[in-house]
């Protein structure tokens, strides 16, 4: 959680400083970032669907191809360690 909350901190920062000196932001627009999103779900539905022909379920085609993690990525509370507890404990 903290990664997540020093981006943000860094962002108001930035975008303070910006104001000050008055500056727009470079950042993209909102649709740009929708895009983006419409990408990374677009590159799961081949291998998603692969499983999803050959019977699996849904959640369980997203989770054998990592399609959550490679949209979303690290979420706060999922370290990698926890994984391996998890994985071990099955």
């Amino acid at each position: 959680m903290k990664p997540y909350l020093f981006s943000l901190a860094a962002g108001l920062l930035v975008g303070v400083i910006y104001s000050l000196i008055h500056v727009r932001s470079p950042a993209p627009p909102v649709i740009a970032l929708i895009g983006l999103l419409g990408m990374l779900i677009g590159e799961q539905v081949i291998p998603v669907g692969k499983q999803l022909l050959k019977g699996t379920a849904f959640v369980a085609a997203c989770d054998q191809e990592h399609a959550v993690s490679h949209v979303f990525g690290e979420l706060p509370g999922r370290t990698v360690a926890s994984k391996v507890v998890k994985k071990d404990h099955s």
